[in-house]
């Protein structure tokens, strides 16, 4: 394929050299002379392991070369990729000039181009940049209308300084943010040779997931720091206990507890969190992400009552008391503390979770039950289909297998709070519907 990238900084150069040498012709373009210069002459412009002779390959290969004229390099290509960067601004925000600038060159670009062309934003950028800012722009500079008369995409990049070349090549995805079909359909062309599973998806999507991405990687680096200095104050070895945990693919490095919706609970891990943080300030260690944890939990429970309250039913049915399905432990159940919430709000609350009878709780399971609803007996019904015929409004707290058939109850009338995710996908369910995270 012909490919113009615009911007030969570190996404620039290490994209546009690693498509030319997977056979593509590539021109980039760069508004700084002596980048091109230096792309031209066979030469890096940057220190990137392997890069230096990978380019001279590509340009004696005459795949690759660079210009200053971005008319030229529209004209002469078939998809277009924006590659510039997107630095922060004084008070964090993004700065977004040069991301505008080059679209509107490459929208400029197209006014004089006959054919389709396909514009690809991997330079990253918030969610609903492409969509509401970008696009716009791009429309405006050429006179035409994105989806019909040219393409766009969102493609994030996920290349680490170091192993640059390595991770362009084996990815652990390629994403496709996509306009329509047929734009997705030509870029996905341009990794028939990258050794990845190719994901297509909405813009919006493609562009949380890379600043979802990045920030959990923030959060992973600030979580081991945390808790090497916890460690350290023991006199314990934090790299050891990272590693230790790090060989757990079973929970700790996996998909587990990595699904937004409601907020934890149970028996462990509220006690435990609190105990690790209560030791953190008797050690005069400093923690602040540990400390912020069980605030943030609180507020996701917080989330789910005003999701109760803007649906305006007065008569709730609650579906799932205890913590997680399968069990009947109620202690620290982020439900418990929304049926209490609501109760005391003057709300009608009715509970089925066909696991917990209050009459068999024993031991710390009844106690806490008994003491944060004491009249939990009057709100339980051994009924499913009586707490959803005689609410409003429909909550499923857990993920029962017994809640799946639940937007088959419904009526036009009633309207079903999701907290777990079970009806996500429910296209023909009746009665409103609203998820907690989506």
């Amino acid at each position: 394929m012909r490919i113009s990238v615009f911007g030969l900084g570190y996404v620039g150069c290490v994209t546009a050299t690693c498509l030319a040498a997977n056979g593509h012709t590539v021109i980039g373009v760069d508004v700084d002379p002596r980048k091109v210069r230096l792309v031209e002459s066979g030469r890096s412009p940057i220190i990137e392991p392997g890069l230096r002779e990978l380019i001279a390959s590509v340009v004696e290969a005459d795949r690759l070369r660079a210009t200053l004229d971005a008319d030229e390099a529209v004209r002469e290509t078939d998809i277009s990729l924006v590659c510039v960067g997107t630095p922060s601004n004084r008070h964090g925000c993004v700065n977004l000039q040069f991301v505008d600038k080059v679209c509107s060159e490459i929208g400029r670009g197209l006014d004089s181009k006959p054919g389709y062309h396909v514009i690809v934003v991997r330079s990253t950028v918030l969610p609903g940049t492409v969509l509401d800012r970008l696009i716009p722009i791009m429309e405006q500079s050429s006179g035409r209308s994105a989806g019909s008369d040219f393409g766009v995409c969102m493609n994030p990049e996920f290349l680490r300084e170091g192993s640059a070349l390595k991770d362009y090549h084996h990815p652990a995805y390629t994403i496709i943010g996509q306009l329509d079909q047929r734009s997705g359909d030509m870029v996905e062309q341009l990794y028939g040779d990258v050794d990845a599973p190719i994901i297509r998806t909405t813009i919006p999507a493609a562009e949380m997931t890379k600043y979802t991405s990045n920030a959990f990687h923030a959060l992973k680096v600030v979580f081991a720091n945390e808790i090497g200095n916890l460690c350290k104050a023991h006199g314990v070895d934090g790299q050891e206990v990272m590693d230790i945990i790090c060989q757990d693919r079973q929970l700790n490095v996996s998909s587990a507890y990595l699904k937004p919706g409601f907020a934890f609970g149970g028996s462990c891990l509220p006690k435990d969190v609190r105990a690790l943080t209560y030791r953190a300030k008797e050690r005069d260690v400093d923690v602040p992400l540990l400390n912020a944890i069980m605030e943030s939990n609180q507020q996701q429970i917080q989330r789910g009552v005003e999701l109760v309250e803007r649906a305006g039913g007065r008569r709730i049915g609650i579906l799932g008391l205890s913590f997680k399905p399968l069990t009947d432990d109620v202690r620290e159940s982020p439900t418990v503390s929304l049926v209490e919430t609501l109760v005391g709000r003057g709300y009608q609350v009715a509970i089925y979770d066909r696991n917990v009878d209050p009459s068999q709780l024993i031991g710390a399971n009844r106690a806490f039950l008994e003491r944060e609803l004491p009249h939990i007996a009057s709100l339980m019904r051994s009924s499913l289909e009586e707490v959803v015929r005689d609410a409003d409004v429909i909550v499923v707290a857990n993920g029962s297998s017994d809640f799946r058939h639940v937007p088959e109850l419904l009526s036009e009338d009633q309207t079903l709070i999701d907290l777990v995710g079970i009806a996500r996908n429910d296209r023909q369910m009746r009665g409103q519907y609203e998820g907690i995270c989506w």
